[in-house]
């Protein structure tokens, strides 16, 4: 199980694949985000989007599980306190195989909780033509690994 020992600035943590399918886009927007370009190919053809594609917030979904499964999970993550900034550079469609990379931005142990540490993060996806979809950076709280035994 990772610490926050193991969090060093300059870690790069590979993500995926995903593979996205066409009934997770669809039922996804239907629950969330029921705008046509993410509902009906046909609408979703004459928008500015080119095609159906997922909702911008199903990418972010798919980018927690990708880091659930690289890291999360096998860490002492204790959450964070949000994400700073998240940026959708292309749509992401059906068919998609998504992969990306976690790298770890700068380290510190928190200076009122010292058996927490802090792990600036960005992270970075792209479709399987190497293209970037999503930027973003966030936070997480993970316990030192003396205050996890």
């Amino acid at each position: 199980m990772r610490a926050f020992e193991d969090f060093t600035e300059g870690l790069e943590i590979a993500l995926g694949p995903y593979e996205v399918t066409k009934q997770e886009v669809i039922e996804f927007a239907a629950e969330f985000d029921p705008q046509p370009f993410h509902l009906d190919e046909e609408a979703a053809k004459a928008s500015m989007l080119g095609g159906l594609s997922a909702s911008g917030w199903h990418t972010c979904a798919m980018m927690m599980r990708m880091m659930a499964d690289a890291y999360v999970l096998d860490s002492t993550s204790q959450g964070g306190p949000g994400v700073d900034f998240v940026k959708w550079m292309r749509p992401v469609r059906p068919g998609d195989t998504l992969y990306g990379t976690a790298c770890v931005l700068s380290a510190r142990l928190s200076a009122k909780r010292p058996t927490i540490g802090l792990a600036r993060i960005s992270t970075t996806l792209r479709n399987g033509r190497g293209e970037t979809v999503l930027e973003s950076e966030h936070t997480l709280f993970l316990l030192t690994r003396e205050a996890a035994a």
